[in-house]
C-alpha cells in the first residue's frame, strides 16, 4: 500500500506553497472562487477554491457580459492556489471547518444543514475575512427524476479530445466564440418543466478552472442552471495525470449513493467514452437509470475529435432490457425520443 503521495503531487504541493508564501510578501491577497454546490435534505456538498490575486487586481466578480465575452480561454487557467488554508463554511449559523488541498480546493460535507429544498447561498470565508457566497441546490427527498449531462460536445462544441484542436478551443478562442449544441438547452428546459424540482447535474472531465466560464456559457445560451462536477487537471496521489473516465465513474457512483431514489437520464455524446460509461452505470444500477440519450456527432466532428467516424467507447456493452438508449444529432431530435422512453419508464 502506498504510504506517500506520488512524487509529482509532493513537488506540486511544495511549489504552490512556496509561491504563495512569496506572493503574500508582495501584498497578494486571497480570493475565494465559489462553485455551485448541491445536496439532499440531510447532507450538503460545498465546493470552492482559494487562490491568490495581486493586491490591486480587479475583482473576479465582474458581471458585464461584454467583459467576459472578450476574455480568451487561457486566462481561466492562470491561478496561484492558497495551500493548506483554513476555510469556514457557514450554513444557518452552523460553521464547518476545512483546509484547502495542495491546489487550493475545498470539498466540504455539511450535515444537518436545515435548508429547505431549492436554491440557497452559503457563506465561505477564510481567517483574514475574505468572504464569498456560494450557490447550493438542495434536492427534495421526494424527487424521483434527474438529468446528468456531459459538457464537451454535448452542450458545447469543443472537438475534443484531439490535443491541438482542444487546446485552441480552450485557450485561444474568446468566450463569445464558443458554440452551443443545437437544441440541447431547449431539451433540458422542456424536461425540467415536465419534472419540477428535478436537478440537472453537469458532469465533465473538464478542469475546475473553466467552471466560471461554463457558468457564463450556460447562462448566455439559455441552459438551466445546475451543479457541476469537474476535475483538477495535473498530478494525483498515484500518478502524473487524472483519469477522465475514472472521474466520471466516481461522480456517477456518488450521485447514486447520495440520491438513492432518483432515476437519472444520462445525456452524453458518442465522441468520447460516454456510451460505455453510461452502459457500465446502467449495468451496475439499472434501477437508477431513467434512460440514456446520446448526441451523435456529425462525421466532420467525429474525424476532428479522434481521427475517424467511430465512437471512442471501445467494445459495445450490453445494457439491461429495462434501460432504453436513444441517439440523435441534436437536442431538437433527441427530445421526442427521450420523452417516449420516459413515458414507458
Amino acid at each position: 500500500m502506498r504510504g506517500r503521495p506520488f512524487i509529482a503531487a509532493r513537488i506540486e504541493k511544495q511549489i504552490n506553497r512556496r509561491v504563495g508564501t512569496t506572493l503574500r510578501r508582495f501584498g497578494w491577497r486571497e480570493h475565494i472562487v465559489a462553485y455551485t454546490g448541491y445536496g439532499s435534505e440531510a447532507r450538503l456538498r460545498v465546493l470552492a477554491r482559494v487562490i491568490m490575486l495581486p493586491k490591486n487586481a480587479p475583482a473576479l466578480t465582474a458581471t458585464r457580459e461584454e467583459v467576459w465575452a472578450l476574455r480568451r480561454g487561457w486566462r481561466n487557467f492562470l491561478a496561484v492556489p492558497a495551500v493548506n488554508r483554513a476555510v469556514q463554511v457557514s450554513v444557518g449559523g452552523h460553521v464547518t471547518d476545512a483546509l484547502t488541498d495542495r491546489d487550493g480546493y475545498v470539498d466540504i460535507a455539511v450535515s444537518r444543514h436545515g435548508l429547505n429544498p431549492g436554491w440557497h447561498h452559503v457563506t465561505i470565508s477564510t481567517g483574514d475575512f475574505t468572504v464569498a457566497e456560494a450557490p447550493v441546490l438542495v434536492i427534495s427527498d421526494e424527487i424521483r427524476f434527474g438529468i446528468v449531462s456531459d459538457v464537451d460536445d454535448t452542450i458545447i462544441t469543443s472537438y475534443l479530445p484531439r490535443l491541438m484542436i482542444a487546446a485552441y478551443n480552450s485557450f485561444v478562442l474568446r468566450e463569445s466564440a464558443r458554440i452551443p449544441v443545437s437544441g440541447m438547452a431547449t431539451m433540458y428546459g422542456s424536461l425540467l418543466r415536465q419534472h419540477p424540482g428535478s436537478p440537472l447535474m453537469y458532469v465533465s472531465t473538464g478542469s475546475w478552472s473553466t467552471q466560471p466560464f461554463l457558468e457564463r456559457f450556460i447562462a448566455r445560451h439559455g441552459y438551466p442552471s445546475g451543479p457541476m462536477l469537474l476535475t483538477n487537471w495535473g498530478p494525483t496521489n498515484t500518478g502524473w495525470f487524472r483519469s477522465g473516465p475514472a472521474h466520471k465513474r466516481a461522480s456517477l457512483a456518488a450521485l447514486a449513493r447520495d440520491f438513492p431514489r432518483i432515476k437519472w437520464l444520462l445525456v452524453g455524446d458518442d465522441g468520447q467514452h460516454d456510451p460505455r460509461l453510461y452502459s457500465e452505470f446502467a449495468v451496475r444500477h439499472p434501477d437508477k437509470v431513467a434512460g440514456i440519450a446520446i448526441r451523435e456527432l456529425p462525421t466532420v466532428e467525429q474525424v476532428l475529435a479522434h481521427g475517424g467516424p467511430v465512437e471512442m467507447s471501445g467494445f459495445p456493452m450490453m445494457i439491461p432490457e429495462t434501460v432504453f438508449e436513444v441517439r440523435a444529432p441534436d437536442g431538437h431530435t433527441l427530445l421526442p425520443l427521450v420523452q417516449s422512453i420516459l413515458r414507458n419508464n
